[in-house]
């Protein structure tokens, strides 16, 4: 993917995407981090699609300055943890301890990003692994792998081979969003696809899921927001 710059304070960043399937010109601004794609038919000269993005460029930058303002996490952030937020504060001992309104980090300021960060991908593991053995049980089947990620596109997928992947910042959602997220990939396990009867199945594994799924649809994007590291 090649980029190209609209001269200005700042200047405008667009990626520029060949696509074989796109039949006409297509802005993008991502609600996760105010990326803009610009998707070009492969026939239609480079020159042409610039253009394009030039008579855009107010609405570009009126929907990038709509965007949630990223939060570098730091000591004194806050940030959420299973919908609910909490103070970053420093800790003792050797363990991040986590209470009603606080996440307590030990060890010197400066590498509590880093430590939260590696403390939320394994807490996320564990609570995945966790639904994701409820509901196969439940199912009748067996997954080959489970891994987490922190994917921009999707909170999580289940391949071919069996394989779940998630999003480790469903950690920060309500549990009952992230359970949710483990229903819906487990389901892919008997019905790769999403008919009519995957979603059925969605419903008989974990309930009503129009509220989780409706909250990640709402509020998802802002769970990108949080940077642990530079």
């Amino acid at each position: 993917m090649n980029q190209h710059y609209l001269p200005g304070n700042p200047p405008l960043e667009i990626n520029l995407r060949r696509s074989k399937q796109a039949k006409r010109l297509s802005l993008r601004v991502s609600r996760l981090d105010g990326r803009v794609t610009l998707t070009i038919p492969k026939s239609l000269p480079q020159s042409h699609a610039i253009a394009f993005a030039m008579e855009k460029e107010n609405w570009l930058r009126s929907q990038q300055r709509n965007q949630s303002s990223i939060v570098k996490v730091d000591v004194g952030t806050r940030i959420p943890l299973a919908g609910r937020e909490r103070l970053i504060c420093s800790g003792t001992g050797r363990r991040i301890v986590a209470t009603d309104d606080a996440l307590h980090v030990p060890g010197p300021p400066e590498t509590a990003p880093r430590r939260l960060l590696g403390h939320l991908k394994q807490v996320a593991r564990a609570d995945l692994a966790a639904a994701s053995d409820y509901y196969a049980q439940k199912l009748g089947q067996s997954y080959a792998r489970l891994s987490i990620r922190d994917t921009r596109s999707r909170w999580g997928s289940c391949s071919s081979q069996r394989g779940l992947m998630y999003s480790w910042r469903l950690v920060m959602a309500p549990p009952a969003v992230s359970t949710y997220v483990a229903a819906h990939e487990v389901a892919h396990l008997a019905e790769m696809n999403h008919s009519a009867s995957f979603w059925r199945l969605v419903q008989d594994l974990y309930g009503d899921y129009q509220a989780p799924r409706n909250w990640l649809r709402e509020n998802g994007h802002d769970l990108h927001r949080y940077r642990f590291e530079d």
